[in-house]
This record gives structure tokens, C-alpha cells and sequence, in this order.
């Protein structure tokens, strides 16, 4: 006895075809879901401060944003003050600026710099725009006298 096989209807092939795509929404809703609360989840215990002493110890460096708040989605500038270990200010250093969110993985929209040394350890930093609110780590690379040290400044903006 044979038993003859229906060829699947269009129904079934228009079915299984929904399920298909239908997966693969649901999987593409989950890993941007995931992606979502992974980018607005800041570590815990994060200093905030606006002084820090460098990874190796060099320098205490702070730095003054305009009217105290570090505004989001405007161009400003910043006024860095750099100290030696001993407390007396660094004159002459050369500093490079970075900035980014770390769990974004994108940097500034902008490239900050050092412009101008103001005397008694203070250097002026333009070019400051942070585009969005969230958790943002600034670097600034200080060499002096044959010397190289980085501080980083984390800074969570509310938008």
C-alpha cells in the first residue's frame, strides 16, 4: 500500500514563513533590549570628583567646567589646574584630551584640546562637547620634565 504525500500548501509554506520571521524579530527585540540596559547601567561606586591624583602619582589635577555644571550638547571649555606631588603647580606641560563612554563605545563628537597655559598650573581646554547624557570618562596624558602620567575624571551627565 502506497501513501501518497500531499505537496504543502501555500498556507503551510505563508505559516512557516511568519515563524521564521517572527524568530527573528523577537531575537532582534532581545539583543536590543540587552544592548539598552547594558548602555545605561553605570558600574557602581564610580568616583565622581573633580579633583584625582594621576595613576602614578604625579599630579593632582582638577578640573573647573563654566558655572560648575558640565553642560550636555553645547561646545565649552574647561579650566584645568595641574599640581606636583609636593602641591606647587606644573607650568610647561604638555597635555592631550580624550573622551568617551565606555559602554557605548564612541568618543566625543569633538577634539578637545589644551589651547592656552593660564599661569599658577591652570591650562584652558576648548572644544568640549558632550553629546548625550549618560557616563562619560575623561583623559588627559600630562608629560613634564621627561615625565608622562594620566588622569581620568568620570563624569555621569543628566540629560
Amino acid at each position: 500500500m502506497k501513501i501518497a504525500v500531499s505537496p504543502p500548501t501555500n498556507n503551510r509554506i505563508l505559516f512557516w514563513i511568519a515563524v521564521a520571521i517572527g524568530g527573528f524579530v523577537l531575537l532582534l527585540a532581545i539583543i536590543v533590549a540587552v544592548m539598552v540596559v547594558r548602555m545605561n547601567s553605570v558600574p557602581a561606586g564610580l568616583d565622581y570628583s573633580t579633583t584625582r591624583v594621576s595613576e602614578k602619582g604625579l599630579y593632582t589635577v582638577s578640573y573647573t567646567a563654566p558655572g560648575g555644571e558640565v553642560p550636555v550638547n553645547q561646545i565649552h571649555r574647561w579650566t584645568l589646574h595641574l599640581e606636583s606631588q609636593a602641591g606647587r603647580p606644573v607650568e610647561g606641560a604638555q597635555i592631550t584630551v580624550d573622551g568617551d563612554m565606555p559602554q557605548h563605545g564612541h568618543g566625543m563628537p569633538t577634539r578637545p584640546r589644551v589651547t592656552k597655559e593660564l599661569g599658577n598650573g591652570d591650562y584652558l581646554v576648548e572644544g568640549l562637547k558632550f553629546q548625550m547624557g549618560g557616563w562619560w570618562v575623561m583623559d588627559f596624558i600630562i608629560s613634564e620634565n621627561g615625565q608622562q602620567d594620566v588622569v581620568h575624571f568620570n563624569i555621569l551627565l543628566r540629560q
